[in-house]
């Protein structure tokens, strides 16, 4: 049976809700009962999304925000607590991944380009959500990381320094903010059916029966499988959870 959980009068904000496991999220707290900005480089996608949630009797708004861009994070954060009073829960999934290439044939230009949005705009987000929860004294936070960020892999250096850095912004952060009543901790998905992966196969980039095969379980997984855990962390049932890296992978770094 799936979980349920009631989180009346709470507010979260969820990044890359335009799709994927971001807007899988972003729905499963608006069915708990949350108000939920959602945020994403896709201004347009975004609010059609929130749109959505509104007309299917939720409480939600979309905010068009880089989270390259620091100001436009601030900005975003800023929207949430002047529309709804308060921040009480993040997830932070907004990501890229670059194409595959050796190390030594990678440019600067790349590097820069993934890090800045998957390490450098996580580094944004919890900052601006941490000044608002650290003024309440309360809140939590997931972040977004990935079976690359537990494990190397050749070809995507990039990314997978980028998710690496994800978990250590996350447990670093954790530390801090576990005594003054803020939880942070990571999941680690596995490869999930979304609009990324999806292109990744288009392109030739992923042999889908080759992730499953490597998956324990068969199959790979589905955005919402994510969203139930990111919810959990969230929880009260995760009161004692504090800096946890989640492998949500269908058993991939088990083995």
């Amino acid at each position: 049976m799936k979980p349920t959980y009631d989180f009346t009068g709470q507010v979260a904000l969820v990044t890359g809700a335009g799709s994927g496991i971001g807007f899988a999220t972003a729905q499963e707290f608006a069915k708990s009962g949350a108000a939920v900005v959602l945020v994403d480089v896709d201004e347009t996608l975004v609010t059609v999304r929130a749109r959505e949630l509104s007309e299917a009797g939720f409480t939600a708004i979309g905010v068009g925000c880089d989270v390259a861009n620091e100001d436009e994070v601030a900005a975003a954060v800023k929207v949430a607590v002047d529309t709804y009073g308060r921040l009480d829960m993040a997830f932070n999934s907004a990501g890229i991944i670059d194409p595959p290439a050796e190390i030594a044939d990678v440019t600067a230009e790349n590097y820069d380009r993934v890090n800045n949005v998957n390490a450098r705009g996580m580094w944004a987000c919890m900052k601006h959500e941490l000044r608002q929860m650290r003024k309440q004294g309360s809140g939590a936070i997931v972040n977004c990381s990935s079976l690359s960020g537990l494990v190397g892999g050749a070809g995507r250096t990039s990314y997978h320094a980028s998710k690496h850095a994800v978990i250590g912004l996350t447990t670093s952060a954790a530390l801090e903010y576990a005594p003054r009543g803020i939880r942070i901790n990571v999941v680690c998905p596995g490869t999930i059916e979304t609009p990324m992966v999806s292109k990744l196969v288009d392109k030739g980039e992923l042999v889908l029966s080759d992730a499953i095969a490597k998956a324990p379980i068969a199959r790979i997984g589905q955005p919402e499988e994510i969203a139930s855990a990111v919810l959990w962390l969230c929880s009260p049932g995760a009161s004692y959870v504090v800096g946890v890296a989640l492998p949500v992978d269908g058993g991939y770094v088990a083995q």
